[in-house]
């Protein structure tokens, strides 16, 4: 069963990184002794001249682009077209999330689902028929763990000034956020003119996994949901949340055929919290793929300290 958690907005004293170039990102680095899980002791993240860095490709990624950044120190660890402005699919309901929690929305008012919730432009299927009602907190976890499109589609046409309202809030957080190369038109990500870049979505990926909620349903592996007389099983679509071997503190995944599979992970790596952001990667599996190799490259390959100029180098901001 879906259950309220206790708190829902960010969590005030965590702050987003900034991203952090040095000459010798492409290997990565020890973790350092006691590191933990926390997200909230780094600096600000801002744009930066990372969309310049080419730090290359030593992992022979699937996706089309790849960004993994420190996610304490901002440190860019691995780029591959980071720059590149990509329809992002599903990833959008991060922000759709994120902006359902700035609006402190009661979280148990009842949402009922209306034929306006209805995808006509994919055709994309729901077990949320119209006339399903459920709390806002309920479709908030459907939206983030199991992608349902007319849960999210549900949270935008119910907020303040509805749907375009909703939408005009989207791009307010990611002009706020620094997110320059990114554009939503729909809160569910079935629009392939809802654009980023894997730059930009490690700025929203850091600044969201400061919500407990998101990070609580995202991570969610299933649940079981009363719809009028009838139990449904809902299932996280990201395969990782299974695997015991990954400690994944939020994720995301999505696909339409124009955004190809995308995925974003906030994970710990041997103690080192890593951002992790893969988009337009080909084959069901592929992103998953990529990101078990980005995974074993941390652990095995490199492992070198950074050098005593890169520990006193700050943050490069706009």
């Amino acid at each position: 069963m879906l259950h309220p958690a206790p708190v829902s907005g960010p969590v005030a004293h965590a702050a987003p990184i900034r991203l952090n170039v040095s000459p010798v990102l492409a290997r990565p680095v020890h973790a350092q002794p006691g590191a933990v899980r926390d997200v909230g002791a780094a600096p600000r993240l801002l744009a930066s001249d990372a969309l310049k860095l080419h730090v290359g490709d030593p992992v022979a990624l699937r996706s089309g682009s790849a960004l993994v950044v420190d996610g304490r120190t901002g440190q860019v660890l691995l780029s591959k077209d980071a720059g590149a402005v990509r329809p992002i699919a599903s990833l959008t309901k991060l922000m759709t999330a994120a902006v359902t929690l700035d609006a402190h929305l009661p979280l148990q008012q009842p949402i009922t689902i209306t034929d306006d919730d209805i995808d006509t432009l994919k055709w994309s299927h729901s077990r949320l028929r119209p006339g399903t009602t459920l709390s806002r907190q309920q479709l908030l976890k459907l939206a983030l763990m199991s992608s349902e499109n007319r849960a999210a589609h549900a949270l935008a046409r119910t907020y303040p000034g509805g749907t375009a309202a909703f939408v005009a809030a989207m791009n307010a957080k990611a002009r706020t956020l620094g997110m320059r190369q990114t554009h939503y038109v729909d809160p569910t990500g079935l629009s392939p003119q809802n654009e980023s870049s894997a730059h930009d979505l490690a700025l929203l990926v850091s600044d969201v996994r400061r919500y407990p909620l998101i990070r609580a349903f995202s991570t969610h592996p299933e649940s079981m949901v009363e719809v009028g007389r009838r139990e449904l099983q809902f299932r996280n679509t990201d395969h990782l949340v299974f695997n015991r071997g990954w400690d994944i503190v939020l994720q995301k995944t999505g696909y339409i055929n124009e955004a190809g599979h995308c995925l974003v992970l906030n994970t710990v790596v041997q103690g080192r919290n890593v951002i992790v952001v893969l988009l337009d990667a080909w084959g069901r599996y592929s992103h998953f793929g990529d990101a078990e190799r980005i995974r074993h490259w941390m652990r095995h390959a490199g492992r070198t300290l950074l050098s005593r100029v890169d520990t006193q180098r700050g943050a490069i901001a706009d």
